[in-house]
């Protein structure tokens, strides 16, 4: 098939990949315009560009698709059969999306209709999800309303968000290219989503990363930590000063919490810093200061001691 591949991040790169190794003709790549990263003003390529380039495949950095009447020539001369999308980052528009004689496929890591939007891989471990997985659907008008295609699912577990993500790469990349099979033999069948289920995975923020100790238990912000390693993390503050929590698990509530304000600090030793939650104990076991290496708690004890009682904002 002639194929026009959209995509932006790591999660993206499999699929391309995947398409190329099975044969099909990639002739152009759309991604995200490179982003300017520190004072020396570099240029940073999305992952799926650099993928590209080393293909040899023709790349395309459109700031806006909708109304970009210059790009809709290009895609249109070059006549694709279909349009493969995957974590992409911008809302294609209908006279795209038709354009192809088999549309657009949209590699989406979630179960759908469950956490429809731009960030269901973190939300899914957010919400302890016991599973998850891919949909290959077809794009329409509406965010991930499309029919489905093909589905798989997998066991999340305690992976965190780059191995979970990592994991469901590969086997959209896989689910993709079984689907593009079934569309070339005429296999392909379609199911429509249940809008009732339909649930809405928002795009994350750096103010998501903020632990709300009276609101949330140890169990929850250990998904936090998962689901947001490595951006933006999970943080509190300690004197005024940020903390960053970088390695921490739950620990069964025992006597020392009774009557303690959510967030106050129990203990802080070798083993690491002890915080009372809602219903848990949350031991922090690796953190970072502002300005400062990471390092596990017992080393960051020997310099700042933390006495019992300080309470964790």
């Amino acid at each position: 098939m002639k194929i026009v591949f959209m995509g932006t991040p790591e999660f993206a790169v499999p699929s391309l990949e995947t398409l190329v190794a099975a044969g099909h003709e990639v002739g152009l790549c759309l991604t995200q315009p490179d982003r300017v990263q520190g004072r020396g003003h570099k240029l940073l390529f999305s992952p799926v560009k650099e993928k590209a380039l080393e293909l040899g495949i023709r790349v395309l950095q459109p700031t806006r698709v909708r109304g970009d009447e210059e790009l809709y020539a290009e895609l249109a001369a070059y006549a694709p059969d279909v349009i493969c999308v995957a974590a992409y980052g911008q809302i294609l528009p209908e006279n795209v999306l038709k354009l192809p004689r088999y549309g657009a496929l949209n590699v989406h890591a979630s179960l759908l209709p469950r956490h429809r939007g731009a960030a269901p891989i973190q939300r899914a471990i957010l919400e302890g999800d016991e599973k998850t997985g891919v949909t290959i659907m077809q794009m329409a008008a509406g965010l991930d309303t499309g029919d489905m295609m093909a589905r798989v699912a997998l066991t999340i577990g305690d992976l965190d968000y780059p191995t979970l993500s990592a994991q469901l790469a590969s086997h959209g990349a896989w689910l993709l290219r079984e689907t593009l099979t079934a569309l070339e033999k005429g296999t392909a069948t379609w199911e429509k989503q249940d809008d009732e289920k339909a649930t809405y995975a928002g795009m994350i923020t750096k103010a998501d990363g903020r632990i709300d100790f009276p609101a949330q238990d140890a169990a929850a912000i250990i998904r936090m930590m998962r689901a947001f390693r490595p951006w933006p993390g999970i943080y509190c503050e300690l004197d005024g000063e940020v903390m960053k929590i970088l390695d921490a698990e739950a620990l069964a509530a025992d006597e020392t919490t009774e009557g303690q304000t959510p967030g106050t600090v129990l203990a802080a030793g070798r083993e690491g810093i002890d915080i009372a939650t809602r219903t848990r104990i949350l031991r922090v076991k690796a953190l970072q200061m502002p300005g400062k290496k990471a390092m596990d708690a017992d080393s960051f004890l020997r310099g700042r001691k933390i006495p019992a009682g300080t309470v964790l904002k």
